[in-house]
C-alpha cells in the first residue's frame, strides 16, 4: 500500500490522505473545490466542479494515473437541481472515456461546498 501526496492539490483537512494505491489501483479521497493553497472557490456548481477536477487531475498524476484510467467515480452534490450543470463540466473531463459513476444528493458537504468527487483509477 502506498500513500499519494501532492502539493498540487489541497492538503487533507482531516486524518486521511489524498489517496492510496493498492494492487495497481488508486483510490482518491473526495476532492472539494479548494485550491492547492487551501482557498475555497466560491461560485456556482460549474466553477466549483472545475476546481474539483483540477484537484483530481493533480492526485491522479501523482498516483501515476489519469482521467483515461478512471474506472469509477462517486459524485456528491448538494442539490440535484445542479445535476445538468455538473454533467456539462463532467463531460469536459470524461468526453470519450466514460467510467462507471454514482451521483447522490447529500444534505451537507465539508465547508458547505456544492460538490465533492472521488475516483478509483488503474495506475499505469
Amino acid at each position: 500500500m502506498k500513500t499519494v501526496q501532492t502539493s498540487q492539490a489541497p492538503a487533507a483537512i482531516g486524518p486521511y490522505s489524498q489517496g492510496i494505491i493498492v494492487n495497481n489501483m488508486f483510490y482518491s479521497s473526495g476532492q472539494i473545490p479548494l485550491t492547492a493553497d487551501g482557498s475555497l472557490v466560491i461560485g456556482d456548481i460549474k466553477e466549483q466542479a472545475h476546481q474539483v477536477f483540477q484537484n483530481l487531475q493533480a492526485v491522479l498524476t501523482a498516483a501515476g494515473a489519469s482521467f483515461e484510467t478512471v474506472v469509477k467515480t462517486t459524485v456528491f452534490i448538494k442539490s440535484m437541481d445542479d445535476f445538468a450543470a455538473l454533467n456539462e463540466v463532467y463531460g469536459e473531463y470524461f468526453s470519450i472515456h466514460k467510467p462507471a459513476r454514482s451521483c447522490v444528493e447529500v444534505a451537507r458537504l465539508p465547508k458547505d461546498v456544492l460538490v465533492e468527487i472521488e475516483v478509483v483509477a488503474l495506475v499505469k
